[in-house]
């Protein structure tokens, strides 16, 4: 384990301002505020000043629930904080209002503001509130009893729209108050930084400048690359060493390694797509991408898994022999050799101990995951904000700073709206991208002053693009392309959270997040899908939003037990798909993706295998994030863990037995993905994928997709490696392409 940080101090990240436009009445707000305070209310016993908006328990429950509080806090004060802790509700932080605010108006789509539009409206109407409450009386006015009645009954109600509510305003609650408690890292102990590793300067990286102007501003160059993520920076890379001009334009825009690990708060706003709150259009499924410099590179959690040979072996039986051949073999070892990939420099911490032992002691197949991590040890569980030791090497601390070095030039806050083409007797040629540029403004911490905002025509020889699973087939949509599978095939490696409590503090958040890997369920069909169990980040939000409500009191010590957590995730090689298109009034990307029974069935039995992990590791408890699963709590006379029985414990065989008969239900379950794939799928047909085998776009020359929407299915495995090794080998393919156009010798 390496030594203990320096003091250090992130460099402020100022967030952009909150959108102004009015969301909703002032009646509206106050309707939602109040069901948000009976999701985070504050906990008083009956001797405190009354109020008609605290939950109020009796004095010797309040006193116990203090107590016990008090005992699990580090540091002097622990009553008070703990009194704090309990006293404090939505409506008491500044920053929640707000917050929803931005949340409503920036990343919730139109059709899901005017549905909780309606609802709010009806619960201030007299007939409305009847039928939603059953009474006449506005939801605000009960009593805290009753709205928290009233709140809990709508998970089970008739009324569809209910539901629907009843888990998407619990989901932001959760997750609002999560990010923005004042309170809840002093009783965790979750440290602000990481309390290892040593703050490093990252690469300067520079980028163009454009002055004022009114007419569009031209740029030449040999190839433009439309993204900065795992894709489009090993492209850069390979394409600006053979020689050639090289531009990559990136929507997002960069931040030193002085500026992470981002807060929660900032990061979730400033490096992921649609402020980390992008969901399914049915809302089961919470999307997470990056959109920063980088791309998912700089966000994601250094796992570097090569794909596997029954994935290369489907692929290449889907007309595509490349994956099967040496040559792809060389492009993973490639790409694995630049970033320093290894599992031999790993410190395992608890959560992945417990994976890897629990595996042992029940014979299930794992292993070490290696680490993208220059061949050192990198012990830091807060990289999904951003590391700031540089020890990641993602694209920023790798390709895009050997692209740089070989005269790559770079532009952000650039928003790519259609590519370009020329139409010749050979057909279309792509020939440009044009867009619209926006400079870094006062928030942004640069002009100090407002932004530069300039329409910008690239004119290009090629062009790549590397949007990511979300974006790439919106951009070939909005350049007029007709492929109806432009969207489609969608993979999402869906995940259910589960958590495991420990007697022990575990502090799950320190060392790295992801190092261990079980396979033992990864083919439960035959054919290759199944799922793999693996650890996942422990910052509070990022975790812990995704278990299930029942009661206020309940979920806020619930994740009280955080710092004596391990967190697990069920990887779902998914054989179902989905598809993404445009939004119908703004043009956002929407996701039309429900995870399918074959694969629900899968992850139970993923499920039920990391509870068993958990249990001979000694768990206390284990909660999913599927609703209709109970959680499992050890009996008291099952504290043995040297039993002969080991998971054939009566009272574990019978939860078991009950989470398959109850199975995940799709409504009743939060599910998570962070792995996108297969919306610009390759294959040997325009009738059945977007792009050929060598990443040209069908009917058309010039035009290339390098990144993982170009999968063919899932990969099964953490994508960036294989991202990486296949646009090394289409960005070589397509320097050797331009040398032979030249009349040059390839330099690839």
């Amino acid at each position: 384990m390496t030594e203990q940080a320096v003091a250090y101090t992130p460099l402020e990240v100022p967030t952009p301002p909150v959108p102004t436009r009015e969301v909703f009445t002032e009646l509206q707000w106050t309707t939602l505020m109040s069901i948000a305070d009976t999701v985070i209310p504050s906990i008083r016993g009956p001797n405190a000043p009354k109020s008609t908006t605290a939950k109020v328990i009796p004095q010797s429950q309040y006193d116990a629930t203090v107590s016990s509080l008090t005992a699990s806090i580090h540091g002097p004060d622990s009553a008070a904080v703990a009194a704090k802790y309990l006293e404090e509700n939505a409506s008491s932080n500044p920053h929640f209002r707000p917050a929803l605010q931005r949340l409503l108006s920036e990343y919730v789509h139109e059709e899901g503001r005017n549905g909780l539009s309606f609802i709010l409206n009806a619960l201030n109407s007299r007939a409305g509130s009847l039928i939603l409450t059953g009474s006449v009386t506005p939801f605000q006015n009960h009593p805290f009893y009753m709205r928290e009645k009233i709140f809990r009954s709508w998970e089970t109600a008739k009324l569809k729209p209910l539901r629907v509510i009843f888990k998407a305003v619990s989901a932001i609650c959760k997750r609002t108050w999560l990010t923005y408690s004042p309170n809840l890292c002093p009783v965790l102990g979750f440290p602000r930084v990481p309390v290892h590793g040593t703050p490093t300067d990252g690469f300067p990286y520079v980028f163009l400048q454009i002055p004022p102007g009114d007419e569009p501003e031209t740029i030449e160059t040999d190839v433009v690359i439309v993204g900065s993520g795992c894709g489009g920076s090993v492209a850069a890379k390979n394409l600006a060493e053979a020689g050639y001009k090289v531009l990559v334009v990136e929507k997002s825009y960069q931040y030193s390694t002085k500026h992470f690990p981002m807060n929660f708060s900032e990061g979730s706003v400033v490096m992921f797509e649609g402020g980390g709150a992008v969901a399914s259009d049915d809302g089961s499924v919470g999307v997470f991408a990056g959109s920063t410099w980088g791309g998912g590179g700089t966000v994601n959690w250094s796992a570097a898994l090569q794909t596997q040979g029954y994935v290369r072996q489907e692929w290449a039986n889907s007309g595509l022999p490349f994956f099967t051949s040496l040559e792809f073999q060389q492009c993973l070892d490639r790409v694995c050799d630049r970033m320093g990939v290894s599992a031999d420099h790993t410190t395992h911490n608890q959560q992945n101990r417990v994976l890897l032992e629990g595996a042992h002691k029940l014979g299930y197949a794992a292993k070490p995951v290696p680490q993208n991590t220059g061949g050192t040890e990198h012990y830091c569980g807060h990289c999904t904000m951003g590391c700031h030791s540089a020890g990641k090497k993602g694209p920023t601390e790798s390709f895009l700073t050997d692209a740089a070095s070989a005269g790559a030039t770079f532009m952000e806050g650039f928003r790519a709206d259609k590519v370009l083409f020329t139409e010749t007797r050979g057909g279309r040629v792509a020939s440009g991208v044009e867009g619209t540029w926006t400079s870094r403004d006062a928030y942004l911490g640069v002009s100090g002053v407002g932004a530069v905002k300039r329409k910008i025509i690239i004119k290009a020889k090629k062009v790549v693009v590397s949007c990511g699973t979300l974006q790439s087939p919106l951009l070939l949509l909005r350049s007029g392309l007709k492929n109806t599978q432009i969207g489609r095939n969608l993979h999402l490696h869906p995940v259910v959270l589960s958590g495991a409590v420990f007697e022990e503090e575990t502090r799950p958040w320190e060392g790295a997040a992801l190092t261990a890997v079980v396979n033992e369920f990864e083919d439960q069909d035959g054919h290759g899908h199944g799922v793999k169990i693996e650890c996942v980040t422990m910052l509070p939000p990022a975790f812990l939003a995704a278990f299930p409500w029942q009661d206020g009191l309940e979920w806020k010590l619930f994740a009280t037990k955080l710092s004596h957590m391990a967190g697990f995730i069920t990887l779902t090689k998914d054989r179902d798909s989905g598809r993404v298109y445009p939004d119908p009034v703004d043009g956002r990307c929407r996701i039309d993706y429900t995870v399918s029974a074959f694969d629900r069935k899968h992850i139970v039995e993923a499920l039920v295998a990391t509870a068993k992990l958990a249990y001979i590791s000694g768990a206390k408890e284990f909660h999913t994030s599927a609703r209709e699963i109970p959680p499992f709590i050890r009996p008291d006379d099952a504290t043995d863990l040297d039993a002969p029985e080991g998971t054939n414990n009566a009272a574990l065989q019978a939860w078991i037995e009950e989470a398959r008969r109850k199975g995940l239900h799709s409504e009743k379950t939060t599910f998570a993905a962070a792995h996108q794939m297969g919306t610009c799928r390759m294959g040997s047909s325009p009738r059945s994928s977007v792009v050929d085998p060598n990443g040209q776009v069908w009917g058309t020359r010039g035009l290339y997709v390098v990144d993982a929407s170009i999968f063919p299915s899932a990969s099964g495995v953490n994508p960036m490696v294989t991202n990486m090794a296949i646009a090394d080998w289409i960005s070589r393919n397509i320097g050797r392409q331009m040398g032979k156009e030249d009349g040059v010798l390839a330099r690839l």
